[in-house]
């Protein structure tokens, strides 16, 4: 037991600088061939950074674990909001741009909405994984868009942002070595994918715990650590809008490239039953969590303390509500 335990810990850290390495040897890739980085942002950071929650998923999916998948994405979206913007206002007051209250929180919405009723007859088709996978698409020509748009106006703040993080990634300087980062860094993610994958099942045979218990707490939290670092770091230097608009984007990304990809590789089914399972209670809590930021910050667009314990409240609430449930079901 205590052995499975630590090879989960040891994927989860394959995950965490797997990610870290595919982002920084790609990125270093892609502005060698003088990619403009508003483009290298959207694309190559933004799918970097969802690589361990979607790899999980493809191995859950492909193994079988279907529920591991979903609950994957389920509970990294509750972490993402509860958890880690809860935490990182703990440290700072988060002040985002208008346009996430206005536009990225309604649209993190909307795709979570789609993707309950995609997944009421309990099963998420290949054919409804393509619709989700083709919305990333659409919805990173949008950004793409809104960026350029933003900067023929003369408001730099989004092309600055993403230099800005592009910056904080770091440059290799060798394209062997970038190379070599992208290689090392698929093997790791992929490699600890395998190992949460199958780590987090054993641990969930010892337990006597369901696949969906499992995917909700531990591999869900485990996959949100690149988020929690990079937003509580945002939040300790007070650069907010890397805060919010990184886990707005991340949900996103997570429902419709990450279950959209791993429904495109094998149909994900819902042992028990959408309703049976209780699976539409995560949902509505992801919704809700999803949903608390836009009422908190759409007077003042801040997120303060008390909003922040609020949230982390719900989180912990949450936490105990399933294994509540796991004992006592």
């Amino acid at each position: 037991m205590l052995l499975h335990w630590v090879l989960c810990g040891v994927g989860f850290a394959l995950l965490y600088y797997g990610a870290e390495w595919l982002v920084k040897g790609s990125s270093s890739l892609a502005r060698s061939f003088n990619i403009t980085p508003v483009v290298i942002g959207l694309t190559v950071v933004a799918f970097g950074t969802s690589a361990p929650e979607l790899v999980v998923s493809l191995v859950a999916s492909f193994d079988g674990k279907s529920m591991i998948a979903v609950g994957n994405v389920v509970g990294s979206n509750i972490c993402n909001i509860a958890l880690v913007l809860g935490l990182a206002s703990m440290f700072n007051p988060i002040v985002c741009n208008p346009s996430v209250v206005r536009r990225d929180i309604p649209i993190m919405l909307g795709i979570s909405l789609i993707l309950l009723f995609l997944t009421m007859d309990d099963v998420l088709s290949r054919l409804e994984g393509f619709a989700l996978f083709t919305g990333i698409i659409a919805y990173t020509l949008f950004n793409y868009w809104s960026a350029k748009r933003q900067a023929s106006l003369g408001d730099s703040s989004a092309m600055n942002g993403i230099a800005g993080e592009l910056d904080e990634i770091g440059y290799i300087d060798s394209r062997p070595k970038m190379i070599a980062f992208v290689l090392v860094g698929i093997a790791g993610v992929v490699g600890g994918a395998q190992l949460v994958v199958d780590s987090a099942t054993a641990i969930m045979q010892a337990l006597g715990v369901s696949e969906k218990f499992i995917g909700l707490t531990i591999v869900a939290f485990g996959t949100s650590l690149p988020e929690l670092a990079t937003s509580v770091v945002a939040a300790i230097r007070k650069e907010m809008d890397i805060s919010i608009g990184n886990l707005v984007g991340s949900n996103v990304f997570n429902i419709m490239s990450v279950l959209g990809a791993a429904s495109l590789v094998k149909p994900i089914g819902i042992p028990g039953g959408f309703f049976a399972s209780g699976l539409y209670i995560d949902y509505l809590v992801m919704m809700f969590t999803s949903f608390l930021p836009w009422i908190m910050m759409r007077k003042d667009y801040t997120v303060g303390r008390k909003e922040g314990s609020l949230l982390l409240l719900i989180y912990f609430g949450y936490l105990f509500y399933l294994i509540a449930k796991t004992l006592y079901s």
